[in-house]
């Protein structure tokens, strides 16, 4: 191209002054930039990273910012410097200087040295080619795969991947099981692992472990930065001897015993499935699985190779759990240990945080932190070993054992024992006692709203805050220092909708309870607006009584249309107990997530009322209206 864009060609280039020069390299690679962007068509540029005399110090890089700019690949054919030599005597058409094969090699080593670097800095992949018999097969696979591979394309290669496992549970998984690998279902990395039983010749140079490198590089843990990972574990070793590391890593692993159990019961139901969705090596945790005898029953979607079609990043995690809720209609329990897991994890039903012990990642309790606090992730914890530490506090990630029969139940059973959760206080003597003002005939008006109200703030702070949870914050104490104090978890990110009319005097003492949230009222379910709902985690639906339920659905689904993943909880004084055990209410909201229940009283009576009888005429002293 220079030969092409230089008046006089080649020749006269060589005779310019290195900064003419300079113009004219720009010059070049712009041309070939303008030349793809007008065509549509991939080029792949030939051209040299430094020059280096034998006599002087130091080589000349002669690649240009713009070279850099426009350069998506970089693939360096490391051939033998001996090789180099002897093609460069036996080159009679061009007048070479002799240069011996130690300075050869240092150049060469300088040039991969300083390529790996630039290609970090700017986002561009890079890989070495050494020499083999299939070296123009190998790259022309590579160049195959850099002109179709996307963000957009890997990420429906991981989709189908999925769709596939999910085929082959035949329709009848209700449940998924999405686990991380490294450091969640062991303490071992196995990245590290592999890095380390690579001989030193087989590394890049001077670095113990590569991946490291590249994390903490501007590419951080980028789409571009598992690609160029995948790359690097392309250039390290061809398939066979990939395999044979693979096995070696395997073996240096341990699964923590709790969830070899747990997936061996997972594996006796038909109802629920597993996968391992994993940002490593797909094919050290297939044969990690196989040698625990459960890989015909647990998934490993990963990659490692460039052959895999695709790599798994945090926004594939995530991408994966929103398909198996949305799409495959499955309740998704995720199960990670680092910040790349937390976008997994908030779009699961159920999230579980793995603790390790000394290998638990550092970074992860300053984003943990934030994702709960600030991003609406629920979750718990779970430590492995047990002597380990938690996070955070224990009410923040509440502490569970994968190994309790009450969380194992709740994982394996059948998505309709859990999906609407009630909470009732029928048998309490508080529920008998804040009934009967709302059942004595004399109480109407002011004080039939008081006792309403009233056991807005009993249910609100008996059980809506168990639903929900709570948090802690800083409160000026009587003495004069700050203290810890409590409030509903996420607060200001509640909507209370009060059914009208009935729901206002119990919601209002709901709100007394939860002063920092929103407050709605809906005298039917289009009233709820989109701006009710952004930006929230929780609505709080009330209603003084709920018979067989209708509204509550008809409310329900028009939320869960405008948000799909909020959680709604059902607050009423009495609840039909049909309806929420067998009736159109439990029918209707059966398999939803995130549904609660939470009733003073549950009810046989199926009585509706009438102008006197009727609870709303009653509140407002309307019942001599007809």
């Amino acid at each position: 191209m220079i030969a092409t864009v230089v008046p006089g060609g080649l020749d006269a280039f060589q005779r310019l002054e290195e900064q003419e020069k300079v113009h004219w390299r720009k010059l070049a690679i712009d041309t070939i930039g303008k030349q793809c962007v007008n065509s549509g068509q991939v080029a792949v540029v030939a051209g040299h990273f430094m020059f280096w005399p034998e006599e002087e110090g130091a080589g000349r890089p002669v690649i240009t910012q713009n070279d850099l700019n426009l350069f998506t690949h970089i693939l360096y054919l490391d051939v033998p410097a001996e090789v180099v030599a002897q093609r460069c005597l036996n080159d009679t058409e061009r007048i070479r200087p002799s240069t011996s094969p130690v300075h050869l090699r240092k150049w060469q080593q300088a040039e991969m040295t300083h390529l790996r670097r630039l290609c970090c800095d700017h986002g561009i992949l890079f890989s070495l080619i050494s020499p083999h018999p299939t070296l123009l097969n190998q790259a022309l696979t590579l160049v195959h795969d850099f002109r179709h591979h996307t963000e957009k394309h890997n990420l429906s290669h991981a989709e189908t991947t999925l769709d596939k496992v999910i085929v082959a549970g035949q329709g009848q998984l209700k449940t998924v099981l999405v686990m991380d690998a490294d450091r969640t279902l062991a303490a071992e990395d196995t990245g590290t692992l592999f890095w380390k039983m690579c001989s030193s010749s087989r590394r890049p140079r001077d670095e113990d472990c590569p991946l490291k490198t590249l994390f903490s590089s501007p590419l951080g843990y980028s789409y571009a930065a598992f690609r160029q990972a995948a790359l690097l574990y392309e250039e390290t070793a061809d398939n066979e001897e990939f395999d044979v590391l693979c096995q070696i890593v395997a073996s240096a692993v341990t699964m923590h015993p709790e969830f070899v159990s747990l997936l061996q019961l997972v594996a006796e139901q038909q109802h629920v499935g597993a996968v391992i969705l994993t940002c490593g090596l797909r094919r050290v945790w297939e044969k990690v699985l196989e040698r625990e005898g459960l890989s015909k029953t647990v998934a490993v979607i990963g990659g490692g190779r460039i052959a895999d079609g695709f790599i798994v990043t945090a926004a594939v995690k995530a991408a994966l759990v929103a398909r198996l809720r949305e799409t495959h209609q499955t309740y998704v329990w995720a199960f990670g240990d680092s910040p790349l897991d937390l976008e997994m994890l908030s779009k699961a039903d159920q999230a579980i945080i793995v603790v390790g012990g000394d290998s638990r990642s550092t970074t992860m309790d300053a984003a943990l932190l934030n994702a709960i606090d600030n991003d609406g992730l629920r979750a718990r914890q779970a430590l492995l070993p047990g002597h380990s530490s938690p996070r955070l506090d224990t009410t923040k990630l509440p502490l569970i054992q994968l190994t309790d029969p009450a969380f194992v139940n709740s994982l394996t059973g059948r998505r309709s024992q859990f999906a609407l959760q009630i909470l009732h206080a029928t048998d309490k003597n508080a529920s008998r006692l804040l009934t009967t003002p709302t059942r004595d005939a004399t109480v109407a008006g002011p004080a039939l709203r008081e006792a309403h109200r009233r056991v807005g703030w009993f249910l609100a702070t008996e059980f809506v805050a168990d639903v929900i949870g709570i948090e802690e914050f800083l409160i000026p104490h009587v003495q004069g220092h700050l203290t810890i104090g409590y409030r509903l978890f996420h607060e200001r990110q509640t909507s209370i909708v009060a059914l009208m009319r009935g729901g206002e005097p119990m919601a209002l003492g709901i709100n007394d309870a939860f002063p920092l949230a929103m407050f709605v009222h809906a005298s039917c379910p289009e009233d709820i607006k989109l701006h009710h709902l952004q930006g929230q985690l929780t609505v709080v639906l009330v209603d003084s009584v709920v018979n067989s339920g209708k509204t509550v659905v008809q409310f329900v689904q028009h939320i869960r249309n405008l948000h799909a993943t909020i959680r709604v909880v059902v607050v009423a004084g009495v609840a039909q107990s049909q309806s929420v055990s067998g009736g159109s209410l439990a029918d209707t909201l059966a398999g939803q997530s995130n549904i609660s229940l939470v009733a003073l009283r549950l009810s046989d009576n199926k009585f509706t009322g009438t102008r006197t009888t009727d609870t709303g005429n009653r509140l407002f002293n309307t019942t001599h209206l007809p």
